[in-house]
């Protein structure tokens, strides 16, 4: 009887608002209305670009060895799919579901890093980094981002109170992360340790950490990672080779080395769609993680800029969707998703035209795979999610909500 009485407002707001009932109501409940449609059509589009490089980059290598050259491409489409159901389900999550999963996300992810160092998974070019599920493989780092993210978010809004200190602010999130490290290190994976560092430097830059602390975080990270350059002589090659690539063309050279010659090739409009050469055997990893450089081959400088620009106004509406959030652990999370996406669009970018050392950093919504584009659109999913309860003013990053 009381919904007789609520005015149209109210009724809205109490619908919106939590309930118990399991998860019937919360279907029930279910509502397309708030979501951010601009950053899922920029998502549709990049995604689509993505499987068209797909299909060019993969098909001479994919009817060679796969006897198909539609292969990698028919699977493309089948985890686009998958990421599909994914994508709503985060989107349509009730948070408060959302937010009783940082441990339980936190400890399956060290489950999981620890199974791929266990006898149960195979070695793929000296790295243990992936873990067989019959027809697909399983790449737990591409979860152990978002995991940290949401952990991270959990710690800076619920101890802003001590979050400046270092016993109580600084030491819990940095041991995680360390862990986190420390078990990519054993697959080894120096540049995944390297992201998920770089994850844990924005969200405590964001979540108000002394920047003393994060200034000496970084002198010993630095002195950290020269250290294992130095001792693993695989690892100093890499360096050197990214400082000239074409000292050693041949060797450790060679993927910068045509990567760059790809870029180089397609001028301003490139060769044509399905015309690259690097392709044909040349450029290692064509359609994984310099699927960048077949793009910059056959549509040139006009199509990289374009891309370019399709991810800025991502980005763009990321940020809004940060910045218009009234709850600071909304607009944390937000932030440590929209920093997931970022950096792997710019270090791949960078790796690509040899800005960076190579790393093998897929391109977000473009490169093959299953994880990385399950993960990459959970995130987007989520960022939908919190686009639903985005106010008409912006706020800031290090407020904290009232």
């Amino acid at each position: 009887m009381k919904n007789m009485f609520l005015s149209r407002k109210e009724k809205k707001k109490e619908a919106a608002a939590p309930q118990g009932g399991g998860i019937s109501r919360a279907l029930g409940r279910v509502s397309f209305e708030g979501f951010d449609w601009w950053l899922f059509t920029l998502m549709l589009i990049i995604l689509a670009i993505g499987l068209i490089m797909v299909l060019s980059a993969s098909g001479i290598v994919a009817e060679q060895v796969n006897g198909d050259k539609y292969y990698f491409f028919k699977r493309q489409l089948v985890f686009a799919c998958g990421g599909g159901v994914v994508l709503w389900g985060a989107a349509l999550m009730p948070r408060s579901w959302l937010y009783r999963l940082q441990y339980p996300a936190i400890f399956l992810s060290l489950f999981l890093l620890l199974l791929t160092l266990s006898p149960l998974t195979p070695s793929i070019n000296g790295a243990k980094r992936w873990i067989p599920l019959g027809p697909v493989s399983l790449q737990p780092m591409e979860f152990v981002k978002i995991s940290l993210a949401l952990y991270l978010a959990y710690f800076m809004s619920s101890k802003q109170a001590l979050v400046k200190t270092f016993s109580r602010g600084v030491i819990p999130p940095f041991a995680v992360t360390g862990l986190f490290c420390g078990l990519l290190l054993l697959q080894p994976d120096f540049g995944s340790a390297v992201v998920v560092a770089s994850i844990l430097f924005f969200m405590c830059l964001a979540g108000g950490t002394r920047f003393i602390y994060l200034f000496f975080a970084m002198i010993l990270s630095c002195a950290g990672a020269m250290a294992l350059a130095i001792l693993e002589p695989y690892r100093l090659r890499r360096l050197l080779a990214f400082l000239d690539p074409f000292a050693d063309p041949t060797n450790t050279g060679y993927h910068l080395v045509q990567s760059l010659l790809a870029i180089g090739s397609g001028g301003f409009f490139g060769v044509g769609v399905g015309a690259s050469r690097q392709k044909m055997f040349y450029l290692p990893e064509a359609h994984n993680d310099f699927i960048m450089a077949v793009l910059a081959e056959e549509l040139g400088f006009v199509g990289v800029t374009v891309v370019m620009l399709l991810f800025g106004l991502l980005f763009w509406r990321c940020y809004r969707i940060i910045m218009r959030q009234t709850e600071l652990r909304d607009r944390l999370t937000a932030f440590g998703l929209t920093v997931i996406l970022a950096m792997g669009a710019v270090m791949n970018l960078a790796v690509v035209m040899g800005v960076a050392p190579p790393k093998g950093v897929p391109m977000p919504l473009m490169s093959y795979g299953g994880s990385n584009l399950m993960a990459t659109m959970l995130c987007v999913g989520l960022l939908m999610n919190f686009s639903r309860t985005a106010t008409g003013k912006e706020g800031s990053i290090w407020k904290e909500s009232s």
